[in-house]
């Protein structure tokens, strides 16, 4: 097993390549909101008609930084895959001046990330009739890298949030499943490693904010859905540790549900969505066994 600091260097290696790729211009974009965080890029399948939609939800640890832009090469590769896809945008944390040497993004925004996924979601539908008719929505698959991943559990999960949340359906979505990739998936255990430098805290606030917030955030205790779930997972992401993962398998396990976990050996945190990577090929097989 490689040493920490091995790990570190393969991941920043990982990282480069994922990021080297030009981004991919869409096919066509649409907005959900009036906010200019709100649109969903769409990518029409490269061949073949009514393809299944893949809903992408990009990570970037909820920070303002990194939009959607970074993960649209995979987007693309996606479609020459045969999926129709979704690349959505949203309100992610605002950045905090310095002051004393401190500062710089925070992430997410309470509650507007989680409005606009919600609100993502629920808009798709009429968005795709109109922008992507390639796509056949009765095979739906959400997928999401990171802080992406964590979103498409809890956007799996909006019916079994509690009773009173302006986010919550009230049966579960028309989903055929979601493909998690190296999620920040189980909030206790992401804080204890200090996942992105605290990103959960940041994220839900301190105090009672964060228990009360996390009860309507954390896929952890969002269980069970009965969504099939799959859970993709480099054995040597430094980013977000595979012990994040496993929590949440647990997690799953002890609520009655079963989701699978694939790890792969000798990969870091990017190459899931880094076209070049061997690792990305075994994520749209996932995606595929969901899908048709």
């Amino acid at each position: 097993m490689p040493d920490p600091a091995a790990r570190a260097a393969r991941d920043a290696a990982e990282e480069a390549s994922a990021l080297s790729h030009p981004a991919v211009d869409p096919d066509s974009t649409a907005a959900y909101g009036d906010h200019p965080d709100q649109v969903v890029d769409f990518y029409a399948p490269r061949e073949g008609d009514r393809a299944p939609l893949v809903v992408v939800l990009h990570g970037g640890a909820w920070r303002s930084p990194y939009d959607r832009r970074h993960i649209t090469p995979f987007a693309a590769y996606l479609a020459r895959r045969g999926f129709a896809v979704a690349n959505v945008e949203y309100r992610r944390g605002r950045d905090i001046p310095a002051q004393g040497g401190a500062g710089g993004p925070v992430a997410g925004r309470w509650p507007e990330t989680f409005d606009d996924v919600a609100a993502a979601l629920d808009a798709l539908p009429g968005l795709v009739r109109t922008h992507l008719p390639q796509a056949d929505p009765r095979r739906t698959v959400v997928t999401g890298h990171s802080a992406g991943g964590h979103l498409a559990l809890w956007g799996a999960a909006r019916h079994v949030l509690p009773a009173g949340s302006p986010w919550r359906l009230d049966a579960p979505p028309a989903l055929r499943g979601v493909v998690a990739l190296a999620p920040i998936a189980h909030f206790e255990r992401a804080v204890e490693l200090d996942v992105c430098g605290g990103a959960v805290r940041q994220l839900l606030g301190a105090g009672e904010d964060f228990e009360v917030r996390a009860g309507a955030a954390d896929p952890a205790v969002l269980l069970p859905t009965g969504i099939a779930t799959a859970v993709v997972q480099g054995r040597d992401d430094t980013v977000v540790p595979q012990a994040v993962a496993e929590a949440y398998v647990d997690a799953a396990a002890k609520a009655g549900e079963m989701v699978g976990l694939t790890l792969l050996d000798g990969v870091g945190h990017f190459p899931l969505i880094d076209p070049a990577a061997d690792a990305c090929a075994v994520v749209a097989e996932e995606i595929a066994q969901l899908a048709w």
